[in-house]
């Protein structure tokens, strides 16, 4: 072994300690010192200088992953949407090596015989909050408020590692979490997560999200400013935008959200324009916030990596979308899911049937507009926009239930299979390393059932979940 490749092997395997200031693309499967604080970088480069001559005198040689091999009755590979029957897996370490009909097992590999259940890649939620759960019956504002004024960001922090513990045994081992998290306790969960403390999905975070003076919080604005600061870095300007990208590169946030409207409150295409130029500039995607026409115009417009919600949406914005290639990330449940959302403790009959009615109808716009996404050729990554606390359902429970929802506004269940591993990955810039079951990517594996391409309903019923090689859960199925 020469010199520099035992140096490169050390500082490979230098231990990630969590800070603000470490890995903000991507998923890295390998950690190097950041570079960008000159002392801590030559630290490590001694230690790792004299721990290389130390190896390189004695030869030591690297100590090889365990070996594992998943037996199952099929296999779903998302991008052909070919079923693999009598599939074998096999993982070296935290990777998968090979994957296919009736493979040789490796002699000592450790065996997971799942029987006749299906396995599919990782699901991976675009957008999600895991430092939040609003209380759904008294609104979001009120919500928010409550949130914000009575909890610190730490412990936001503890209540999202618990989420991210829930969303994981879901099936959920990718996200991205857009914002909401107070000061930066994104980063620190997702750092936490990527340290080993806590279990979690890999995270992609964005810091507080960009937005338009007042933010998400109204009639606070003017009263109540410091605790807009918490969620959200204000843009008056195109100048004021770039500073706040670079902050928040500064920050941790490996993608940047923005607020285009809030409300009647909206960003100016040039303030829009800026945060996108100096974004892309630092290397970073935008997710846009945006529900109306005009705003989803503009963020198209604009040159975004994502639009988010896009309740209203023009024809001509999804031609733009899919032209620039811009992704769609439809938040959607099921109608009774918004039934039992918009619903308050002390409604009246009348008042119940109106918030009903509303509810349906909600659930059918969202319908029609994604069908013309479709068409349009817009390509849609799932996200669940998760960020209320539902009595009687984990975190994971509740993000999973958009699927239905999607089977509902006409998706083919490839289609929806695709939005939530693939689709999702290639917008996290990702896909060469999660999203499917491939030789050389994560081995982040679920099992269900039943087929999700016959009922995408067993999407719900997650018994098996592996990441980065690590059993998580497999709960055997009860005959």
């Amino acid at each position: 072994m020469t010199l520099r490749a035992a140096l490169a092997r050390r500082l490979s395997n230098v231990p990630f300690q969590p800070t603000s200031n470490v890995v903000k693309l991507g998923w890295e499967r390998k950690r190097m010192p950041d570079a960008r604080h000159p002392g801590r970088f030559v630290v490590y480069c001694c230690f790792g200088l004299a721990l290389a001559i130390t190896a390189s005198a004695q030869n030591v040689e690297p100590v090889m992953a365990i070996v594992t091999a998943i037996r199952a009755g099929k296999m779903i590979d998302v991008e052909s949407g070919a079923v693999v029957d009598k599939p074998v897996i096999i993982i070296q370490g935290d990777t998968v090596t090979a994957a296919g009909r009736d493979l040789p097992i490796p002699p000592g590999a450790a065996v997971i015989d799942l029987g006749d259940q299906t396995v599919l890649p990782g699901l991976i939620d675009c957008h999600t909050h895991l430092l939040s759960a609003l209380d759904s019956s008294i609104g979001d504002s009120t919500g928010a408020l409550l949130q914000v004024t009575q909890m610190s960001t730490a412990l936001r922090a503890l209540m999202g590692a618990s989420n991210a513990r829930e969303d994981l045994e879901s099936g959920i081992t990718a996200v991205r979490d857009l914002g909401n998290s107070g000061l930066n306790g994104d980063v620190a969960l997702r750092d936490a997560i990527r340290a080993g403390w806590v279990a979690g999905p890999r995270m992609q975070v964005s810091t507080r999200a960009l937005a338009p003076v007042g933010a998400q919080f109204g009639p606070l604005a003017t009263a109540a400013q410091q605790l807009i600061d918490q969620e959200y870095a204000i843009v008056s300007g195109p100048e004021s935008g770039r500073q706040a990208v670079r902050q928040a590169v500064f920050d941790g946030a490996q993608l940047i959200k923005v607020i285009v409207n809030a409300g009647p409150r909206m960003l100016s295409a040039d303030e829009l324009r800026a945060i996108v130029d100096e974004a892309h500039r630092s290397g970073r995607k935008v997710a846009a916030h945006a529900t109306t026409d005009a705003a989803t115009g503009l963020a198209a417009e604009a040159g975004v990596d994502s639009i988010e919600h896009a309740y209203e949406i023009s024809d001509a914005s999804l031609e733009l979308m899919a032209k620039k290639k811009i992704f769609l990330v439809p938040t959607d449940y099921p109608a009774d899911y918004y039934v039992s959302l918009f619903r308050r403790p002390n409604d009246a009959a009348a008042e119940a049937r109106r918030r009903e009615k509303s509810a349906t109808d909600f659930a059918a716009r969202n319908r029609e507009r994604l069908l013309r996404a479709v068409k349009a050729g817009v390509r849609i990554a799932a996200g669940s926009d998760a960020y209320n606390s539902i009595p009687g359902k984990t975190r994971g429970q509740v993000s999973v239930t958009i699927y239905r929802a999607y089977a509902a506004e006409g998706l083919s269940p490839l289609e929806i299979l695709r939005a939530a591993t693939i689709n999702g990955a290639a917008l996290m810039g990702s896909d060469s390393w999660i999203g499917s079951i491939a030789p050389n990517k994560a081995a982040d594996l679920i099992a269900v059932p039943g087929n999700p391409l016959e009922d995408i309903g067993e999407l719900e019923h997650v018994s098996f979940v592996m990441k980065a090689g690590v059993v998580i859960r497999n709960t055997p199925r009860v005959p």
